[in-house]
């Protein structure tokens, strides 16, 4: 018997005493690669989403439109980064990038590389791009969070039947790309380091139990709606998967709850009663970016239409840090201060009691629901204003509505 060392795809090494040693000494000196001799640059490897533009321009377009094309471009991301990175052990570094540019795990040494790239503000690489999902083979689902493993070579992975001949590739069909574990491995958890927390509740709650995932609907199903397009260019139209990933930003918001109320006058004080459904098989919203947070916003106004009353709430998990106070940088938290989270498909009920509006003939009632901009301490939002090419107008400070309701309530006199 002999024990074998693969030192790249394909060349395996036999190793006997004394004469393996030899052999691999003699093959290094007369040129066959060893293991980092043999590893392509990481532009081979990993190219980048522009040179799958010129035959998958519909695609690209989708994703160019996306949050995944901005994972290492924002300026929340590059702050955020920039103070994990103050605080992290160096051989904890990656950390971000596992997700942000899940390429890190084959090239780790390049970690430098990758930092200066998100600094510059203009990187020349792609944090989520075509090829860091469409080189994924598998998924280890017993890791926490679960761990993608990359093939590298000149197949493309993906959900298609009969993928059409070409020269740029070959096309090999997974079934993963049909299922929730391609998504989780980045939309899980932090991944474990000695300066995040074991023990932190998941991101998603309860997916595997929800009703979407037992009858067979799959994240993609909401996040890569079907389309009847093509897939490369030139090829036969038929159901493709959207690329522009419809999360927080997109239509695929405003399928994400039912919103109702109704309303109660009792003299000088009224009622209202709020249902909200959830119809997403995780919570809402993820609590990462520690920032996230979904609000609901009562809105009473009288005569002339002048608000007289307004009252939030809050559909959010605070984290504490060692010190106990409160932070939004996930990295820094060590226990859950409070979880008001949309758990996966639950009803919700919200009552709000306010003054009755006086000389007014009826009062309009005005239920929203939004995603809420970044919050946090000052210090951390003036630095993301600051790094932000177009400051408060960024995109990071911008609430984006969810769903509305609102009705014209009459009042006696």
């Amino acid at each position: 018997m002999h024990k074998a060392i693969r030192s790249n795809p394909g060349f395996l090494v036999p190793i006997f005493p004394v004469i393996g040693c030899v052999l691999v000494a003699i093959l290094v000196v007369v040129g066959v690669p060893s293991v980092m001799a043999a590893k392509k640059p990481m532009e081979k490897a990993f190219p980048s989403s522009e040179k799958c533009k010129r035959c998958h321009l519909r695609v690209f377009e989708e994703w160019e439109a996306s949050a995944q094309s901005r994972s290492i471009v924002t300026a929340p991301f590059r702050i955020t980064l920039e103070r994990y990175l103050a605080k992290a052990d160096k051989k904890d570094q990656a950390m971000c990038f596992q997700c942000h540019a899940p390429h890190i795990a084959e090239y780790a040494e390049l970690l430098p590389r990758f930092i200066k790239e998100v600094q510059s503000k203009d990187p020349h690489m792609d944090g989520v791009g075509c090829p860091q999902c469409h080189l994924i083979h598998d998924v280890d689902a017993k890791a926490h969070p679960p761990v993608p493993t990359f093939q590298l070579g000149k197949t493309i992975f993906g959900g298609y039947d009969k993928a059409a001949d070409n020269l740029a590739h070959q096309s090999e069909k997974l079934e993963l790309f049909r299922d929730s574990q391609l998504c989780v491995t980045c939309h899980d958890s932090l991944p474990q380091t000695p300066q995040t927390a074991k023990d932190l509740p998941g991101w998603l709650g309860d997916w595997k139990a929800s009703q979407a995932e037992a009858s067979g609907k799959p994240c993609q199903s909401c996040h890569m709606p079907k389309a009847i397009d093509e897939s490369a260019n030139g090829e036969k139209i038929r159901k493709v998967a959207n690329h522009s990933f419809p999360g927080r930003f997109g239509k695929v918001r405003a399928e994400a709850v039912e919103l109702d109320f109704s309303t109660t006058v009792k003299g000088k004080t009224s009622q209202v009663d709020v249902t909200i459904k959830s119809l997403v098989p995780h919570n809402l919203p993820l609590p990462h970016p520690g920032w996230s947070r979904v609000v609901v916003d009562l809105t009473i106004k009288g005569k002339n239409l002048k608000t007289v009353y307004s009252e939030q709430r809050f559909y959010q998990r605070v984290f504490g840090g060692a010190d106990g106070k409160e932070t939004v940088l996930d990295f820094e938290a060590k226990k859950v201060l409070q979880d008001t989270l949309l758990q996966p498909e639950e009803t919700r009920q919200e009552s709000f009691t306010f003054p009755t509006p006086k000389d007014a003939p009826s009062m309009d009632v005005v239920v929203t629901l939004t995603y809420a901009p970044v919050h946090g301490p000052q210090d951390l939002l003036k630095a993301i204003e600051q790094d932000a090419p177009l400051g408060q107008k960024d995109r990071a400070f911008q609430t984006v509505q969810i769903a509305q309701k609102k009705t014209n309530v009459l009042l006696g006199k």
